[in-house]
């Protein structure tokens, strides 16, 4: 089960503009967050041994954007999802939103 961050979407967005992510983020919304503010390999690293389903998601997603799509298709299977059609900033929103 995910430990809920406690914020709004608007406010992490805002929370984008400091050096520093906000203390209460679950693992889920700092993999995030670390992709947002461009450091792939941290937000991976984050994920990358957390399990279940949500975890495979974000991995899934951070492979679709680096453009590995056979790693992200994999684990897109894992996380019982199949690959977006839509965009990568609308899939990243849509993992935001759940992961807060």
């Amino acid at each position: 089960m995910i430990k809920l961050a406690g914020m709004k979407f608007k406010e992490f967005n805002q929370s984008l503009d400091n050096p520093n992510p906000p203390a209460e983020l679950n693992p889920y919304a700092l993999a995030m967050w670390n992709d947002a503010k461009g450091d792939w390999e941290k937000a991976h690293k984050i994920v990358q041994d957390l399990p279940g389903p949500i975890a495979a998601w974000i991995h899934a997603y951070l492979h679709r954007k680096e453009g590995d799509a056979g790693n992200a298709g994999y684990w897109y299977r894992l996380a019982g999802r199949k690959m977006p059609a839509h965009s990568l900033p609308d899939e990243w929103e849509e993992i935001v939103k759940a992961v807060l």
